[in-house]
């Protein structure tokens, strides 16, 4: 969570983990703790849920209300607040789940009680960020069929969101089929509105500050040969940035196909920034240190043998996520095969 807000995307944060003493069993004896987490709020879809299954409408009319006066105050006086309080968590979710794949992470276990309606990243199970692009990514053991992989995370958001409103129906409108198609309309609105800031994420990414009807395409183009190559997600779009500063290609972006690159280079030529300018903008967007898993693993192991020092090095380093930091270079590398395919459980 630390490195996520690092990054700026929104999030919870980790206050501090307590000892209690007690030995938590799992595959081993754990020690127990308890971690606090801090954010916005702890409001979920799964809180409107929990009300809505019982049937109390006054209670999910009074989260409602708080909610929308915590997180969403200008819509507070609208006459169709809760209709409007939908499609504002909406765009909020479409944001952040472009956010999260701008930078390769994988939630892992988005069910409606792990949706803040903050749009906030909450719950940091069995999460990690992918190392080599693939769309099918998937790190949690019990996600066998691929619910929660990379590229469904926002249709599961989505379907999320579909949930929110089946809670909200009867304070959108007391005609069931009205407010069934006003709610339904929002969440249709859901795709298009991801698709915008994912797409402008990604333009971002590959230096491009206008738009033009091409770009889409220049996307998936990169994405499938960076997938047929098995080309890592974060030094590919830092050697991207590299290589847009006008000096030789680095290893990453010589190894992308050369008819890609050569049509990528003619799109930065009609941009109007410098390549210095451009080069700094890519930079600020593409990280060159996420949490890798193998970073992270390393520093549980020494944790777990009393030494905190590689927890707190690793800190550090994901706490400037976007600059070069020359001594710290080994933190950008990728895993070695022998760390592959990684696996993350709940309760981590």
């Amino acid at each position: 969570s630390e490195a996520m807000h690092a990054l700026g995307i929104p999030t919870t944060r980790a206050l501090a983990a307590v000892l209690t003493g007690e030995p938590v069993f799992r595959e081993e004896a754990l020690p127990g703790a308890v971690l606090t987490r801090v954010a916005a709020s702890h409001i979920r879809v799964g809180t409107f849920q929990y009300f809505a299954v019982r049937g109390d409408l006054d209670a999910v009319r009074r989260l409602a209300d708080h909610a929308i006066a915590l997180h969403y105050p200008e819509l507070a006086e609208s006459p169709g607040r809760h209709l409007a309080f939908l499609a504002a968590v909406a765009e909020r979710q479409a944001y952040l789940v472009a956010r999260w794949m701008h930078v390769g992470f994988v939630h892992g276990v988005m069910n409606t009680d792990n949706m803040a309606v903050s749009g906030e990243t909450i719950d940091y199970g069995p999460c990690a960020f992918m190392d080599a692009y693939d769309p099918a990514t998937v790190f949690s053991s019990i996600d066998q069929f691929g619910r929660y992989a990379f590229a469904n995370q926002p249709h599961v958001a989505r379907w999320n969101l579909a949930r929110l409103a089946e809670t909200l129906l009867d304070l959108i409108d007391p005609d069931t089929d009205v407010a069934i198609a006003r709610a339904t309309a929002v969440i249709d609105a859901f795709p298009e509105a991801f698709e915008r800031h994912w797409l402008a994420g990604m333009r971002a990414k590959l230096g491009l500050a206008t738009a033009e009807p091409e770009d889409r395409a220049l996307v998936d183009e990169l994405l499938a040969a960076m997938h047929a190559a098995g080309a890592d997600y974060t030094l590919t779009f830092r050697g991207l940035a590299d290589a847009a500063a006008g000096g030789p290609a680095p290893p990453a972006v010589s190894a992308l196909p050369a008819d890609w690159v050569e049509r990528w280079r003619q799109r930065l030529a009609r941009e109007p920034a410098p390549p210095a300018e451009r080069a700094a903008r890519m930079r600020a967007v593409s990280p060159a240190f996420i949490p890798r898993n193998h970073r992270v693993e390393e520093a549980l192991a020494a944790a777990r043998a009393g030494d905190l020092r590689p927890f707190e090095t690793l800190l550090r380093v994901l706490s400037r996520p976007y600059d070069d930091q020359p001594e710290h270079a080994a933190y950008a590398e990728p895993p070695p095969p022998a760390d592959r395919p990684y696996r993350t459980f709940c309760g981590t």
